[in-house]
């Protein structure tokens, strides 16, 4: 059914095989989270509405509903009510009272970003990003939960100060947010329980 004021022939489809299509991607998902900094590649048959590209496109359709609340930087706005219509999310006007973030143009200060409390760490925001480029064994250094041995990865397209930032994120334990960052068909998840060095 359409959303009041949408007109859902203008919009691009969402998954082929709904059920089946949000299964496979909610497992990658887990998986990323579970895995730190291994980057996975969504094969669906899924056009992606501009701007936004497959991985971020098949994230927002799986973990948006109507009971959240989501957040989109300038850049991915025009996809507002493609996500509206397929998804049924709420849209905030600030960063710091989404549950949900789409991101494209440069990344805000991860202290822009609702971090839950020490009562309520679950209401921690998760980042969708898209970011230039993933590089399997980059200059990051990982540490954590999911990873028995030190992992590698390399993001373009993110600020400089990023590993400073995500230091700050992760000191605020079991507070924070946590990240997908996604390039195309592909995705890796950063939990706010991981280090990254270098």
């Amino acid at each position: 059914m359409a959303m009041p004021g949408i007109a859902d022939a203008k919009l691009a489809p969402g998954f082929a095989d709904p059920g089946r299509d949000s299964q496979r991607v909610f497992r990658a998902a887990l998986a990323a989270m579970a895995e730190p900094g291994r980057i996975a590649t969504l094969d669906l048959r899924l056009q992606p509405t501009p701007p936004l590209g497959l991985a971020q496109s098949a994230l927002a359709l799986t973990l948006l509903d109507f009971e959240v609340a989501l957040w989109l930087d300038g850049p991915v706005a025009p996809a507002a009510d493609y996500l509206r219509f397929h998804t049924g999310v709420r849209l905030a006007a600030r960063p710091e009272d989404a549950d949900y973030c789409l991101i494209a143009g440069p990344l805000p200060p991860l202290s822009s970003f609702k971090a839950g409390s020490e009562e309520e760490p679950e209401a921690g925001a998760t980042l969708i990003v898209a970011v230039a480029g993933l590089l399997g064994d980059g200059p990051w250094r990982l540490k954590g939960p999911g990873l028995p041995h030190e992992g590698r990865l390399g993001v373009g397209g993110l600020p400089a100060d990023f590993a400073a930032q995500w230091a700050q994120n992760q000191r605020a334990f079991p507070r924070g947010i946590d990240l997908f960052l996604c390039a195309g068909s592909r995705l890796v998840g950063l939990p706010r329980t991981l280090t990254i060095e270098g």
